[in-house]
Parts: structure tokens; sequence; C-alpha cells
């Protein structure tokens, strides 16, 4: 780490990064809700395999840390009718009421939906048979404390199964708008332990997280998944809505500047356009379990 990065860790204040995030996660809530059908397109399977990895059956008791607009949460619920019912928690008001709609809307009513911090975890209840999250763990700054946290709760030899994004290079999902974001801005990386999309996108570093934290047999998978949008301008459109740190580092600039990032991004998307014009972004997923002994 360089002096830089030292100083920029040291400066780094975890109560007031979660306040961004919950501020930032509830503004682009409206934004998720309107692409909710690109995203679970893509999505899905990564809930899919999630819910196979922790092994849920009917009569299940299932924690969702991190769950968002309510995935992995409810397909958990689905899973584990009848008799089974799923906790589902994430820091983002904004985030949670359109979750609960969803499950309103589904007539699920064995899911029940908490604003609450990953890494307090204050809950009263315990011996949950399971514990998921997907695309969460990477943006916990005390991801230790809240492995331990969900371990807590588990029964013994329950499992803990979690998603998180591959390499940059493997996620253009991503990395194409922050790349179009940092190159045309001229910003400085930020330090490798910020959390961050791909923060656990090394497997050893992901493994490692969860053996610290008191976990066994952790497997790790790598899973492709494959997101669409109508053309070009659609996933500027997407990022404008749906990405806060895009958003918030863009709108800071002049009009010219704003258009400079957005036509980088378009540029960026040639390799994945379809003669059709259809954008088409395939994208590496870490899907981990592990067993509390």
């Amino acid at each position: 780490m360089t002096e830089t990065d030292r100083n920029a860790a040291s400066s780094f204040d975890p109560q007031e990064y979660k306040a961004q995030q919950r501020e930032g996660w509830s503004a682009a809530a409206a934004g998720w809700k309107r692409w909710w059908h690109v995203l679970e397109g893509g999505a899905q399977p990564v809930s899919d395999r999630l819910v196979e990895q922790a092994a849920l059956t009917p009569g299940h008791k299932v924690l969702d840390v991190a769950t968002g607009i309510g995935e992995p949460a409810i397909t958990a619920a689905r899973r584990v009718q009848p008799g089974g019912r799923v906790v589902a928690l994430d820091l983002a008001p904004g985030m949670l009421a359109i979750a609960r709609e969803r499950a309103a809307a589904l007539g699920l009513d064995n899911v029940a939906f908490y604003e609450g911090d990953a890494e307090s975890l204050d809950l009263e209840e315990r011996d949950f048979d399971a514990a998921l999250s997907r695309w969460g763990l990477m943006f916990l700054p005390e991801l230790e404390r809240a492995l331990r946290g969900i371990g807590e709760r588990l029964k013994p030899g329950g499992r803990l199964a979690a998603a998180v994004w591959g390499p940059p290079e493997e996620v253009p999902l991503l990395s194409i708008a922050m790349r179009a974001v940092m190159e045309t801005l001229a910003l400085p990386p930020p330090p490798p332990e910020t959390p961050g999309p791909f923060r656990l996108a090394d497997p050893e570093v992901l493994k490692r997280a969860f053996e610290t934290a008191g976990f066994a047999d952790v497997t790790i998978e790598p899973l492709t998944v494959t997101f669409e949008f109508d053309s070009p301008e659609a996933y500027v459109r997407f990022q404008q809505e749906v990405s806060t740190p895009v958003r918030t580092v863009v709108e800071e600039q002049p009009p010219e500047r704003q258009e400079a990032v957005w036509e980088a991004m378009r540029t960026a998307l040639g390799p994945y356009t379809t003669p059709e014009g259809r954008v088409r972004l395939p994208n590496v997923t870490l899907c981990a379990v592990a067993r509390r002994p």
C-alpha cells in the first residue's frame, strides 16, 4: 500500500460511508424499480443458485442480509413454503419499501423486511437454518464483524450462501460505466481495501474472509449471468437512474464533461452490441457457500 493509500484508508469513516450508502441506495430505489425487469432477467439465476447452495427446504427459517429490493429473499420465501419464513434486512428504507411491494404483489406472507445494519444485526431471532446475501458483502466496511454476526445466528451446521462480483474485466455491467467515469474525468482509483463492487473479486480473498469469521467447508464457484439492454443508450439511462456513485460524480461536472462520460460508455459497449443494436453483457459472479461448524 502506498503512502497515499494509507492516508486515504486512515481517513475512511465507516459510519459516514454507511450513511451515504443508506441515502444513495434509497435515492436509487425508484430507478431499480423501473429497471427491475432487466435486472432480474439477468440476476434471477444467481438467487436460484444461492437457494440451492443453502439447501433450503420447506419449513426452513432464512436470514437475507442486504436484500435490496427483495432478493434473494423472495426466491427463498417461495422455496421454504409451506411452514418456512424469511427475515430480510437492508440499510436503505427506499429499497425496502419496494421489496415489501413486490412481496405483497406476489402474495407472499412468509417474508418480513426490516431496516437494519448488516454489521450489527440487531435481531432477537437466532437459530436460522440458512443465511443468504446477493451482491451485498462487498459493500460492508467491517466485513469480518458482519460475517461473525451472521454465523452466530445460524444453527450449528447452518449454511451461508453469498454472491459477490468477479474481477472488473469479467463484469462489464459495472466496469464499463466505472471505467468511463474514472478515465474521462481522470479520477484516481480508490484504495484496494475500500468497500466496493470488486472488493471480494479474488476467490482466495473471499475464502479467507469466510474462514477468518469462523466458517468451514468454504466452496466457491463462478457463475456467468447475462444482462441485456435494448440499445447502448438504454444502458446509459440504466446507469444514470440506478448507479448512485456514477450519477453523483457525473452530475458535479459541466454539461460537456457529462456528455463525454456518457459517450465513453456508448463507445465501450461496441464489442457487446449485436447487429440488431441490442447490448448483451455476460458477467461473472462468484457464488460461495460455507457452513457454521
